[in-house]
């Protein structure tokens, strides 16, 4: 896999060089396939990252992304701002210390298991896999959770809406009505299973 960042180190004594240590990030598993199906899905995908630009301009370059590097926590704080203000809900997936702020500042977030204790506090959700693919699954369940919730009320309403009247008229009886309003419950609650 390709490193996400690099780091370089040297060990000197007097001004002396000793020895050189390069430092790399890999790229988390199916980052790829994650931003692509995201992308399919028609949500936005921004990398807004602490780290140095080249790390940053080669990965979002890689998969055609707007980025922006070497960005403090309230910088990241304020683009979720921004982007709330254009209309927009954000969801903010980071792993790292100065994450924190933005995943709290997001309006739905996601860490990794492997994150910092500060960020895995801050994030509404916690993935325990090493791949990304936990972000799309997630919005996927919660929005087919959304479609049963709004479905759950229609249902409701609707027969509300008759048997109410019905009962009232007298054409039914309090034991019919019993059941009636029971298997509606039942219905709704089956439904959200």
């Amino acid at each position: 896999q390709r490193a996400a960042s690099q780091a370089h180190v040297t060990l000197s004594r007097d001004g002396q060089r000793i020895a050189s240590f390069r430092f790399e990030d890999r790229l988390r598993p199916d980052v790829a396939e994650t931003i692509a199906q995201l992308i399919g899905n028609g949500i936005g995908v921004e990398v807004i990252s602490g780290d140095a630009e080249e790390a940053v301009g080669g990965l979002a370059a890689a998969f055609g992304l707007p980025y922006a590097a070497r960005v403090m926590p309230a910088d990241k704080v304020a683009r979720s701002a921004a982007l709330w203000a254009e209309g927009h809900k954000v969801l903010m997936v980071g792993d790292g210390r100065n994450d924190a702020p933005a995943l709290i500042a997001a309006h739905a977030s996601m860490a990794p298991a492997s994150a910092a204790d500060v960020g895995r506090n801050a994030a509404d959700l916690v993935f325990l896999r090493d791949s990304l693919r936990a972000v799309p699954q997630a919005i996927a369940v919660s929005r087919g959770a959304a479609r049963l919730v709004r479905q759950n009320f229609a249902w409701a309403i609707a027969y509300n809406a008759v048997a109410v009247p019905v009962a009232m008229l007298g054409f039914v009886t309090p034991l019919i009505a019993a059941v009636a309003m029971s298997s509606s419950s039942i219905i709704v609650v089956a439904k959200a299973l």
